[in-house]
């Protein structure tokens, strides 16, 4: 039987000087910085973060602004270009600390943050490059099923479900996940509510509520507000990266179809694709094993070439 790894807790500080709940797994090695999707918290990586370690590297599974433990932000800014300036204050604290560019794996709201990140430093850097700067911020990216165009239908129904019971919230945690059971019927029921109950924050009138700031959907600076700028902006980062780069596609994705990945590798042809089996959007929890494997075999391969 595998013993679980107790993370050290860590803090970081955002683009906009906001505070950034994460927890450690490991020491050494190449420092990979995890980002999860939108409405979810670091916790979503916990069983990859502990692989991650265990194969002699350091994660970093960071609590996006406005989710989980992190602060939320004062002025309601989550705009997806908040997020990536979140992801670059970070990146630039962890290669201090460590000497070396992290890896940076993305799923969904958080491949976007790294994906405009990582094509702003890049931009960044080509209109200074007289001036000698130093490109790229991560050493290699990891989209999990994301890519600068999606199927809207799937981003609808994820909003949906989102949206359902942000303002009403849960009598209990049985509700709760009664309600994720049914969004995700293919998905087994697991045996304990401890690691929704993580998803989960109760607040004072006795309801449990999702453990993420409703601004994030539907404040003055929401996430994904203006659709065809957002596509741009990821087309022309992907357009620039130059890194190591890596799709994780969920072979039954709700968002990320065939013609999505096509275009993806026509953006990026250095890059490369996996599908994952028996799984949908939310690749790492449906499919844990398949998707650890292939991030660790990507590693694995950068660390060879090291």
């Amino acid at each position: 039987m595998t013993r679980h790894l107790t993370p050290a807790s860590a803090t970081f500080l955002g683009g906009a000087g906001n505070r950034l709940a994460a927890d450690v797994f490991g020491e050494g090695g190449c420092p990979v910085l995890l980002l999860h999707g939108g409405g979810q918290t670091r916790h979503a990586w916990s069983a990859t973060a502990e692989a991650i370690a265990r194969q002699g590297h350091t994660a970093y599974a960071l609590d996006q602004r406005g989710h989980g433990d992190s602060e939320w932000v004062a002025n309601g800014a989550y705009a997806f270009s908040d997020f990536a300036a979140d992801a670059i204050a970070v990146a630039a604290e962890l290669t201090r600390r460590s000497g070396a560019k992290p890896i940076v794996v993305g799923a969904s709201l958080g491949g976007m943050a790294a994906l405009l990140a990582e094509g702003l430093a890049e931009g960044l850097v080509e209109g200074r490059a007289q001036r000698g700067k130093v490109a790229n911020i991560f050493s290699a990216l990891v989209l999990v099923d994301i890519t600068p165009r999606v199927d809207m239908t799937g981003v609808n129904r994820i909003l949906g479900f989102m949206r359902a019971h942000a303002g009403e919230g849960f009598a209990s945690i049985a509700d709760a996940a009664q309600a994720v059971a049914e969004y995700l019927p293919h998905r087994p029921r697991p045996k304990s509510h401890e690691g929704l109950k993580k998803n989960l924050r109760l607040s004072p009138d006795g309801r449990w509520r999702w453990h993420w700031d409703p601004r994030f959907l539907n404040g003055p600076r929401a996430a994904g507000a203006d659709r065809a700028k957002l596509e741009a902006a990821l087309i022309e980062a992907a357009r620039r990266i130059r890194i190591p780069a890596l799709l994780v596609r969920g072979a039954s994705s709700e968002l990320v179809k065939a013609s999505h990945v096509k275009e993806f590798l026509e953006l990026v042809p250095h890059a490369d694709y996996i599908d994952v089996g028996g799984a949908r959007h939310m690749v790492a929890g449906d499919r844990n094993d398949h998707f650890t494997a292939a991030v660790l075999s990507f590693i694995g391969r950068l660390s060879a070439t090291r």
